[in-house]
């Protein structure tokens, strides 16, 4: 597993559809159309994150992480018992790439995720602090919770930039 970011910190790699709240570091790798979802709580350095693979559940959840429509109300409401309140908490959203090519008439689901995760943030009140999607290239995300936070953003095509 590809963790060389967080060094000797204890750190908490998610799979696909996974989703964790905590104080320590948070990563998720080889995104392409999925979405990292990442919720911080600047005042108690506290972070969510969720390796979001689809907008909608459709009545399934027994795993709220893959679903955008229930990873949202799931981190909110992990945070909220860890304290935060809903206006104290900001997103960042990476990921939904189109990886491969779709013809007009198809559906994009990089496309389909990040908006939907856009919209239900709305809906919340939540404010996105960092968007970084669609494009062609896949991503990895490492994520700080301390104070204002620190994202590292890994591209498949070898790029790397720090939030």
């Amino acid at each position: 597993m590809e963790n060389n970011f967080f060094g000797e910190e204890t750190a908490i790699i998610l799979g696909l559809g996974e989703l964790r709240v905590g104080k320590c570091p948070l990563g998720t790798i080889g995104l392409g159309s999925c979405i990292a979802l990442i919720l911080h709580d600047q005042r108690r350095s506290l972070a969510g994150l969720a390796h979001i693979m689809l907008p909608e559940s459709r009545g399934i959840v027994n795993r709220p992480g893959k679903f955008a429509d229930t990873a949202i109300c799931a981190l909110l409401d992990e945070m909220v018992v860890f304290g935060s309140t809903k206006s104290s908490i900001t997103a960042l959203v990476v990921g939904g790439a189109s990886m491969f090519e779709f013809s007009a008439n198809s559906l994009n689901i990089g496309e389909r995720n990040a908006a939907a995760v856009k919209d239900l943030l709305q809906k919340q009140g939540i404010s996105i602090e960092h968007e970084e999607t669609g494009g062609k290239v896949g991503r990895s995300v490492y994520y700080w919770p301390e104070g204002k936070g620190r994202l590292i953003v890994k591209r498949a095509d070898g790029t790397c930039t720090t939030y």
